[in-house]
């Protein structure tokens, strides 16, 4: 009766075991696919170049065998910004010795977010590059990489707190530069999400 029942609690875990393999489904790839004939092509992050809070060029070659998390904000932003950088620091948090895994912030504002602003508020963060890039660049160049690329809303505007309508997007890119996943960062279950979703992309392409 011991050895029957110790067969069955074995075979009840190995079905337990092969069901949670069968439902663990890739993460989707986002945007509108391209097809042509059998191939099938989805959107990537387009080619950008700005610079970091160390005075340092970063390119889409910077993210090279990387997957990276990126978000678009501004530092005097009086509304979503701060809770957006208090949630990819969460994001942060599990991966900051990881090195498959990097973040980017691309600051809307770059009149007034200077190199030494960004280098000064990563460091009161406690973070540095190369790991979490506080980048600036041309604006029209980020809203275009933020609108055309993430398909994330950025604009300015004078009617909105601090002068800019933006998404709170906290936004998952792959090694291929595909988008793998969105995230609310007003709310605290999607950044876990994301730090799960992390852990699955990593499985899937490393």
């Amino acid at each position: 009766m011991e050895r029957k029942m110790k067969v069955f609690l074995y075979s009840l875990l190995f079905l337990l075991a092969s069901s949670c393999r069968q439902t663990a489904k890739p993460l989707p790839v986002l945007g509108n696919p391209k097809i042509s004939g059998s191939d099938t092509s989805y959107p990537v992050i387009a080619h950008f170049s700005f610079t970091n809070q160390d005075g340092v060029n970063v390119t889409n070659k910077t993210f090279d065998n990387k997957i990276y998390i990126a978000d678009f904000i501004f530092l005097s932003c009086p509304s979503i910004c701060p809770k957006m950088t208090r949630e990819m620091y969460k994001a942060y948090l599990p991966y900051a010795t990881d090195g498959r895994v990097a973040f980017i912030s691309h600051t809307i504002d770059p009149e007034h977010d200077t190199i030494l602003r960004l280098k000064a508020y990563a460091a009161s963060l406690g973070v540095s590059s190369p790991k979490w890039q506080f980048v600036t660049g041309n604006q029209d160049s980020v809203m275009s990489l933020s609108e055309h690329s993430y398909f994330s809303t950025t604009y300015p505007d004078s009617t909105s707190p601090g002068g800019f309508t933006h998404s709170g997007a906290l936004l998952l890119v792959d090694k291929n530069r595909h988008i793998r996943g969105v995230y609310n960062s007003t709310k605290p279950e999607e950044t876990q999400r994301l730090i799960n979703d992390i852990k699955m992309l990593l499985k899937e392409q490393f």
